[in-house]
């Protein structure tokens, strides 16, 4: 997995970006052919502009914050100080993780001196460490022992790591779902013990660098922490910028994959699918976007870690179309829903309520395994859906229902005891090949067909009709 280049050692993280590059899937493979679209829409081309702006912004907003903390002096209002820093290293720690993936700039270089200021310089973030651990969760997502961001350090994911824990670990454990958001206030303090951690060991890339940047920001911020507020003043400041760092980062992280399926070790299913069935996006507008770095856009993003930023909104429909038109469920959901669903499924796997490889439904049915991706087809994610007259047409409501060229036609749903379908029916779970259709004709599901109300989002691992 390791390979050399003139730059010097390649680790695994660079393989993953280059494995999702168009030409190195198999020639005339789904997400080759998915690739051929987003590629031929532009959407993958650098926006120098737009990260222009925003590297710009990130400087500015971060000199203002730190220059309002010097002119409030010793002051209780440095607790309004302290929120916005907590917003501002925030959206710095979203340029990091987009110079990770090399959105940025074309070179390694320049994306890495960009992870250096804004991460390890900036807000205390270990880039090199950060980078690596993030990229092995974009090349196995879920997947029981092989995503680092399940490996139950904090939380437990599977019901065997629940069953592993012991005494004080074990209570935690099982009330893992109501202690969420508290342990996101430590997520900062995590992020950074777990960098000094990594730059001790020896063999770290870039090690002298990035231990003297992120050396230099330890010592300027307490510095000037201490310099500027009395000891009380220093404590709370300190206490409640890191927490909320720390809440932020989590709110952003948690609807991204918590929830989803949960592959085993072995599993083998393609990087398409691999990709689209363990994510989720939520929904949102420009705010959202901006808020959530992007990252919003969940399922674009694993699809093209390398895409820039801005390629993630136009890239959605092409995707998703795509998605619906080969049989892949395409969730996504509302902010809040996604936090249901998050901490229910917290809940249920710290009790030790779910079976392995089970996904946990809304209405907290267990369902069947999912072991291996490639068994499973919207037929087997999708579940308690009824659907009635599944004539095609062009048109739903009296909209045109056309994306891409992408050919699919719907099907009219029943919500029986659960009434209309609100805003439920314009996101779509997945999809159903027609009978005879010759996989050009689909049949639409909508969440309204599933038994869910209003924003809910489930996928279910049960045979529609069953």
């Amino acid at each position: 997995m390791i390979s050399k280049r003139r730059e010097g050692t390649v680790s695994t993280m660079d393989l993953t970006i280059n494995d999702a590059r168009a030409g190195s899937p198999r020639r005339g493979s789904d997400y080759a052919e998915l690739m051929r679209l987003v590629r031929g829409a532009g959407l993958l081309e650098r926006s120098p502009a737009f990260y222009a702006a925003y590297i710009t912004a990130c400087l500015v907003m971060l000199a203002a914050g730190w220059a309002a903390f010097v002119l409030l002096g010793d002051s209780w209002w440095q607790l309004v100080t302290a929120a916005c820093l907590a917003a501002v290293f925030t959206q710095n720690g979203f340029l990091t993780h987009d110079a990770g993936h090399r959105q940025v700039f074309p070179s390694r270089r320049a994306n890495q001196l960009v992870g250096l200021v804004h991460g390890n310089l900036a807000i205390g973030l270990a880039f090199g460490w950060w980078v690596d651990k993030h990229h092995r969760h974009h090349a196995h997502p879920n997947q029981d022992g092989l995503d680092p961001d399940i490996g139950g350090e904090n939380l437990v994911h599977t019901r065997s790591q629940a069953n592993g824990r012991r005494g004080l670990g074990r209570a935690i454990a099982r009330h893992q779902g109501a202690l969420f958001f508290p342990m996101l206030l430590l997520l900062a303090i995590s992020l950074r013990v777990s960098g000094v951690r990594a730059l001790a060991r020896p063999g770290y890339r870039d090690r002298v660098s990035e231990a003297l940047l992120f050396g230099l920001h330890v010592a300027a911020y307490l510095t000037a922490v201490v310099l500027v507020l009395s000891p009380l003043k220093a404590l709370v400041f300190v206490v409640v910028h890191q927490g909320l760092l720390g809440l932020y980062l989590g709110l952003v992280f948690a609807p991204n994959h918590k929830g989803m399926p949960i592959l085993s070790k072995d599993d083998g299913s393609d990087f398409l699918r691999r990709q689209v069935l363990t994510a989720r996006n939520v929904r949102g507008g420009r705010l959202t976007d901006l808020l959530f770095g992007g990252l919003n856009y969940q399922i674009e993003h694993h699809l093209f870690p390398h895409m820039p930023r801005p390629g993630l909104r136009h890239a959605q429909p092409i995707v998703r179309a795509y998605c619906l038109s080969h049989g892949l469920p395409y969730v996504e959901t509302s902010l809040f829903d996604s936090y249901r669903q998050t901490l229910r499924h917290l809940h249920a796997v710290g009790r030790g309520d779910q079976p392995d490889g089970q996904v946990a439904p809304a209405d907290g049915r267990l369902t069947a395994p999912t072991n291996d991706l490639r068994k499973w087809s919207v037929r087997a994610l999708l579940g308690r859906c009824r659907l009635v007259d599944a004539a095609p047409g062009p048109t739903r409501g009296g909209r045109k229902v056309t994306a891409f060229g992408l050919p699919h036609v719907f099907g009219r749903v029943v919500g029986g005891a659960w009434g209309g379908c609100a805003d439920g029916e314009e996101d779509v779970l997945g999809v159903d090949p027609v009978a005879g259709g010759g996989g050009e004709e689909h049949r639409r599901v909508s969440r309204a067909a599933c038994g869910v109300r209003g924003d809910d989002q489930q996928v279910d691992a049960v045979t529609v009709g069953a």
